[in-house]
């Protein structure tokens, strides 16, 4: 277990001085109104047809995203670190007044409407952003379905990936995932916060009617089989609960601590995310969960949930440098009753940037950007984990064809 901490810190160490500086200084008044129309019509790379050199170099995601970042304003990159749920009132204003990065859309914002009704209301939501949004939604099948529980959209609820296997093998699993693609391009949305790539074979387990249902080596398939499927329809996909949900208690409703070794989580949990990862490239999230991981933490994170730890965060970041795969790290909703006592004046999403997430689902987002800008500004929070945030979910939107 030392071994392995240690290896961990140092990884850390590194991961900041090759990944966390910032990038170069914008010139004073510029924002990303400027260059992101450019950018979005791929530009950059084009001869401007006076006479101009077509050889110039072309640039990789990475370093695109990272030019679009140093000239953005703070509070824009500041909001494109939040997934925010759609709120009540104002949505539209909000993406503008925001920033936001992207809205995630919840049954109470799908339920009762057409099928047109729903793509206006995205639509509007991309008219009011300067920088596209990530649509966002959990359509996973079986008992979280928030757009085909809508008889108005789809005739029937789109089947778990349990009852699709039992009926027809991994070929079911993935026609599924292919039609599934299709309707939620329709609408608008290009995030399906799909599959989940937690292990669980006991139906006792909170997690377990979401999850495949079978043991490590076979779920591991099944993630694959289903990223690999939702990178070639053009969908971006978010691999949940890292590291590994267990049999651990709901989080929505309080805290989960989980016990079990290192061991387990090598040899079982964390085979179906690096399957993922590795099928899904820079086109697949990450989503980490609010459970408690005594063993992937250390004493100056102990007893913080995996959302929150600096730690669980090293290990994740460690997977994704061993497959080469992974876009943006993203949190469960901050506003879960899961981390709302860990909060430093209520500035949970501080300490979620700090713990290096890039994508903070956020029900509060009107609360915590404020709270973020203004660490930056006092000093509480390192802009350079702003812009090393900012830059990683552009750099999501580029490939999955956004920008």
């Amino acid at each position: 277990m030392k071994r392995l901490l240690y290896s961990l810190l140092a990884a850390a160490s590194l991961f900041c001085l090759t990944s966390c500086a910032a990038p170069p200084s914008a010139s004073p008044g510029s924002s990303a109104a400027e260059s992101f129309p450019a950018e979005s019509a791929g530009s950059a790379s084009k001869s401007s047809g006076s006479g101009a050199s077509s050889s110039a170099p072309v640039q990789t995601n990475e370093e695109r995203a990272k030019a679009l970042t140093a000239q953005m304003t703070l509070e824009e990159k500041v909001g494109q670190l939040f997934f925010a749920r759609v709120p009540d009132t104002d949505a539209a204003a909000d993406v503008s007044a925001y920033h936001l990065g992207g809205y995630i859309l919840f049954g109470r914002d799908t339920k009762d409407k057409t099928a047109n009704e729903l793509i206006q209301a995205i639509n509007r939501y991309q008219e009011a952003a300067r920088i596209p949004l990530l649509i966002g939604v959990d359509e996973e099948g079986g008992t979280v379905v928030r757009v085909s529980s809508n008889p108005n959209i789809r005739a029937e609820k789109f089947r778990s990936p349990q009852q699709l296997y039992a009926a027809g093998g991994m070929d079911a699993v993935v026609k599924d995932t292919h039609e599934k693609d299709i309707l939620l391009k329709a609408l608008g949305f290009n995030v399906n916060l799909a599959p989940v790539a937690d292990v669980s074979t006991d139906p006792n387990d909170f997690i377990y009617d979401r999850s495949f249902g079978q043991d490590a080596q076979a779920t591991a398939e099944y993630v694959r089989s289903v990223v690999k499927q939702m990178r070639a329809d053009g969908m971006g996909c978010v691999l949940k609960h890292f590291p590994g949900y267990g049999n651990n208690v709901d989080t929505h409703t309080g805290i989960a601590v989980d016990k079990r070794p290192i061991e387990q989580f090598e040899n079982s949990d964390f085979l179906p995310f690096k399957a993922g990862l590795e099928a899904g490239g820079d086109t697949v999230s990450v989503l980490v969960s609010h459970n408690i991981v005594d063993c992937l933490t250390s004493k100056a994170d102990a007893g913080f949930p995996a959302s929150l730890s600096p730690n669980v965060h090293i290990s994740l970041r460690l997977m994704m440098q061993e497959v080469g795969g992974g876009g943006p790290i993203m949190t469960d909703d901050l506003a879960m009753d899961a981390v709302k006592s860990y909060a430093e004046n209520d500035s949970v999403a501080v300490m979620a940037i700090k713990a290096t997430n890039s994508l903070l689902i956020a029900t509060d987002y009107r609360q915590q950007i404020p709270q973020v800008i203004s660490a930056v500004e006092d000093g509480t929070l390192d802009e350079n984990l702003v812009d090393f945030a900012c830059a990683q979910v552009l750099q999501w939107k580029i490939a999955l064809g956004l920008l």
